[in-house]
Formats: structure tokens, sequence, C-alpha cells
């Protein structure tokens, strides 16, 4: 990474939200951390993290309502749901509200960073693709 790709953590459970901040910024994130779902949306108009790892159950706004509004507004921004919710319906629901990924707690530390760069890779790889018109273009002009 030629720069610290930018996170936020939103986790109620501090022990579990310093893990993973903990985590993520010894393999060279730069990590911000929320324990309020009224907190996010705020934050990300002033700041552009690359990726979100949300819990679901949060207080103030649930992270399934939080998913589908950060994708309308920045459509960009990666979000893998990380959730102690493990029903397939609630793995589901998260995809389909937006996430790209989906972790269950009790989850590994170095499965979360294994990924988010995954998610990442992605992301960044569909950023750098070029639109399907320019690619029929690509070439045809003389």
């Amino acid at each position: 990474m030629s720069h610290a790709a930018s996170l936020l953590v939103v986790e109620d459970e501090p022990k579990i939200a310093r893990l993973m901040a903990d985590y993520l910024t010894s393999h060279g994130f730069a990590v911000t951390t929320l324990g309020h779902g009224d907190e996010v949306m705020p934050w990300l108009e002033q700041h552009s993290p690359a990726l979100v790892l949300l819990d679901i159950m949060l207080p103030g706004k649930d992270g399934l309502t939080l998913s589908r509004e950060i994708r309308q507004q920045w459509p960009s921004i990666a979000i893998i749901m990380v959730t102690a919710k493990v029903e397939e319906v609630d793995r589901l629901l998260g995809l389909e509200l937006g996430a790209d990924d989906y972790i269950c707690k009790p989850f590994s530390p170095r499965e979360v960073v294994a990924r988010v760069k995954a998610v990442l890779r992605r992301s960044q790889a569909a950023a750098d693709a070029p639109a399907e018109g320019e690619k029929r273009g690509r070439g045809t002009k003389r």
C-alpha cells in the first residue's frame, strides 16, 4: 500500500472495536472507531473511508439502515457487516442492503484483515476498470 487505506469501524462493544482497530492498524490501515449508529452519517459527511466495518445491532441507528443509507449516498465506499446475527436470512438481508461482505461473531481478527484486504482489492479493481463504453471504443479510432 502506498498510503494507509482509511477504515471506519462501527461497533458498540468497546473491546471488540479496540481489537479490530488494533489488528487493522498493525496491518497498515488508518482506523477510526465509532460506537453509536447516529454518529456514522455525520462522520461520513466529513471523511472518506475506503471501507466501513459495520455492526448490525447498534444503539441509535442500526447497521442495516446505515448500510442502505451509506450505499445510497456513497456507492463507492465498501461495507463489511460484522455481527452476531448468524442466520442465513440476516446475512442475505445485509448483502441485499448493500454490504460487500459479512463476518459473523465470534471472528478471527486475521479473517477480518483478510476480508478487508479482499474487499478493498475488488473495489479498487472495479474503480480502475474502464467503463463499458470505453472498452468498446478503445482501439477503434484512427
